[in-house]
């Protein structure tokens, strides 16, 4: 996800004939930067190289054969890649996604590890750094997770603007049905100058290990409402979130942080996004203003200011550099990350290549 201004078309398609009417494509990102971070709660680094910074580089291979009557077999294997160090992201082999399926006139029905619908919605119709950069809006907006496991996943085929798509996550889990489960819907209109998506997911407490419960429930509810306008000179992006639970925000209390009861995100919050993605020549100029209204006693609240820049050397291949800065209250603990890392500290600025393929 977050590819910017490089062309996902831009994916170099192999010859593949198990079967008449059969093709794969192989493709991918990889993308590489320099990272400073400021106000760490332990010392930063001066500075260091990372991958994925605007978007997580990967490797994947995709794939369709016409089976008849307008019906598809489809599937996908994306693994991620830490590419500064040559590691598999998260231990995983395909970690990004794995899924197959059948795609209709009447819609696409796939299964396996998929993204969740509102982490969708934030990236591609609310932020524009699309989840990437220092200036994700994932920094601050919540979203509950990027990918489900043991997924059932149905989208609708576009109807004059209108489409829309559901998401069922089987918990999996031999105690309780209900442990581990997610599900979610996303309801979008998208023709001409106006994206406007509705997105709404649940995700119920998960196992840390088998058989047992963490101590603190991290069930979430979040729930969003986001647009962007194309003005024709620039394109305006907003959003309106509702959270509910100790999952629903991205607080990672295992940065830096001792005491759990210390670094526990909101229970109950209200997220405001607006920005602004402005073409000029080769160039993007972004903006994007975030801000964590928390309802909770403790009112930790924090807004996030972001800007940045790309320049396409092609529709495959640009440069970017972005900064953006946490001012966190009565102390919250949110950190500035990028694409593939919640970050450390309450400032960073990020500069970087990216290719895709």
């Amino acid at each position: 996800m977050g590819l910017g201004p490089l062309a996902l078309c831009a994916q170099a398609e192999t010859t593949a004939a198990p079967g008449a009417g059969s093709s794969a494509t192989i493709y991918g990102v990889l993308d590489a930067g320099v990272v400073a971070e400021r106000g760490c709660a332990a010392n930063c680094a001066s500075g260091k190289v990372a991958g994925g910074v605007a978007s997580g580089s990967r490797l994947g291979v995709q794939g369709r054969e016409a089976l008849g009557n307008e019906v598809s077999a489809v599937y996908a294997l994306e693994a991620g890649i830490a590419n500064d160090t040559g590691q598999s992201e998260e231990g995983r082999l395909f970690g990004r996604q794995a899924y197959v399926g059948l795609d209709s006139r009447l819609g696409a029905l796939t299964l396996g590890r998929q993204y969740n619908l509102q982490y969708v919605t934030l990236t591609d119709v609310a932020d524009p750094f699309r989840g990437g950069m220092a200036g994700s809006a994932g920094n601050l907006a919540g979203y509950g997770a990027k990918r489900y496991d043991n997924t059932v996943k149905y989208v609708t085929p576009a109807l004059r603007g209108v489409s829309a798509a559901a998401i069922y996550s089987f918990g999996e889990s031999p105690y309780s049905r209900a442990q581990n489960r997610a599900y979610g819907a996303t309801l979008g209109y998208s023709a001409g100058a106006v994206n406007v998506s509705v997105s709404h997911q649940r995700k119920n407490n998960f196992i840390q290990a088998e058989g047992t419960v963490p101590a603190i429930d991290m069930s979430a509810r979040n729930t969003l409402v986001a647009a962007n306008l194309d003005l024709g000179l620039a394109t305006a992006f907003a959003a309106v979130g509702l959270n509910r639970g100790y999952g629903s925000s991205p607080w990672d209390p295992s940065v830096a942080y001792s005491s759990l009861a210390l670094s526990m995100s909101s229970s109950d919050s209200r997220d405001t996004l607006m920005g602004v993605s402005v073409p000029v020549a080769g160039f993007k100029l972004l903006a994007s203003y975030v801000r964590k209204d928390d309802r909770d006693l403790a009112n930790r609240d924090a807004n996030q200011v972001a800007l940045g820049v790309t320049y396409s050397l092609s529709k495959r291949s640009d440069f970017y550099a972005s900064y953006a800065k946490i001012h966190n209250k009565n102390g919250a603990r949110y950190t500035v990350g990028n694409a593939s890392d919640s970050g450390r500290g309450d400032a960073a600025f990020n500069l970087g290549f990216r290719h895709g393929f």
